[in-house]
């Protein structure tokens, strides 16, 4: 088997989609697949783990600048996949490079796997453009109608694609790698250089961007006994630490930094209400800290209320506070919720989860497909 991964975003870009390729790429290795990334941006460097990366022209968005556009056509993808001779490709968050792809595909008649991961049509509406929700929309229909199986993360996002007329979409979530992310890296030498020795640490993990609804969290900095840290990066840093005057930013962090700084967190809040998973919140969960985010859209898969972490109506500030400070009165609360959370999470490993997405290769290429548009 022969693998071609056409990313909508990858590395040094820092995302969702960029970590979950990331992830597929290192278990395709394990297992002995041949594989190539296809990703926008001309940065340097051709390899990523020994696969090779084949970067096409992109270009920049006004005011967004941590985001690659693709300017790649249909002809060029042809050429890279005539010339590495894919047994099928798998589209990662497929968009404006994936409609490139996808119509490539379509010609040389190669399977394909499209995993939805990001709502563009989402974040169109949050920023006010409505009528490019519909285009959005319109493009995601396209991609996945054509598709040979669809993979969504969640229920919500299973939802959004059968409400374009996409069937039988499946679900493939992600996993956790329970090196980095487990209670022993709890670090007091950490949280004493942020110095919260008596303080509960109550914090955000990510990219630090307006739609993460990390602003928020200013509500929570006239609580005397909370010392809120941010771990990331992105665009909004600026804005955020005037924002947050008391607050740690840590930058980016990465591998057992970013494990021990999660881990060494006594709440964690995503805030987030565009997201299609919410891979932090997992990652929260296995590090032993108690999460509290949106019921609206991948969190809810993830989070069952007052069970293994806690949710507050969409838009909801003060309800958020609430559900914060029941975590910072309540020790013994956020060690029940900790407890249950690290347990449930045990099983979702990379390794299980690439074993699922390789099962659905194998089934795209031998031509078991599902219908894609109802």
């Amino acid at each position: 088997m022969r693998v071609a991964i056409a990313a909508e975003s990858f590395f040094p870009r820092v995302n969702g989609v960029s970590n979950s390729v990331a992830h597929v790429v290192k278990h395709l290795k394990s297992e002995g697949i041949a594989a190539e990334i296809i990703a926008p941006g001309l940065y340097p460097g051709s390899e990523f783990h020994g696969t090779p990366v084949h970067r096409v022209r992109s270009v920049n968005l006004p005011g967004v600048h941590d985001f690659d556009i693709s300017m790649t056509t249909t002809s060029s993808i042809i050429t890279t996949l005539e010339k590495f001779q894919p047994t099928l490709v798998h589209l990662a968050s497929p968009f404006v490079l994936g409609s490139r792809v996808m119509q490539a595909c379509r010609i040389l008649d190669i399977p394909t796997v499209a995993v939805f991961q990001t709502d563009v049509a989402g974040y169109a509406r949050h920023y006010g453009l409505s009528s490019m929700s519909f285009i959005a929309d319109g493009i995601v229909r396209r991609i996945h109608s054509s598709a040979s199986i669809n993979l969504a993360p969640s229920t919500s996002a299973q939802n959004y694609l059968q409400g374009l007329g996409i069937s039988q979409p499946l679900l493939w979530g992600r996993g956790v790698d329970h090196e980095v992310f487990n209670p022993e890296q709890r670090s007091e030498t950490l949280r004493s250089s942020w110095q919260a020795d008596n303080k509960i640490v109550v914090g955000y993990c990510g990219r630090l961007a307006p739609e993460k609804g990390i602003g928020m969290m200013k509500y929570l900095q006239a609580d005397s006994r909370v010392k809120l840290v941010i771990i990331g990066d992105g665009p909004d840093r600026n804005n955020l630490e005037s924002l947050l005057p008391n607050a740690i930013f840590t930058g980016r962090l990465t591998g057992h930094e970013l494990g021990s700084a999660m881990a060494s967190l006594d709440v964690l809040v995503a805030p987030g209400e565009l997201e299609t998973f919410c891979q932090v919140i997992q990652e929260g969960m296995a590090a032993g800290t108690p999460v509290i985010a949106p019921a609206i859209g991948g969190p809810l898969d993830l989070i069952s209320h007052e069970v293994n972490g806690l949710l507050y109506p969409p838009c909801d500030t003060a309800e958020m506070v609430r559900q914060v400070d029941r975590l910072v009165s309540d020790a013994d609360l956020r060690k029940e919720i900790s407890g249950v959370a690290h347990d449930r999470v045990q099983s979702r490993t990379w390794s299980a989860l690439g074993r699922e997405l390789v099962g659905h290769y194998q089934s795209a290429s031998r031509g078991l497909l599902l219908p894609a548009a109802a």
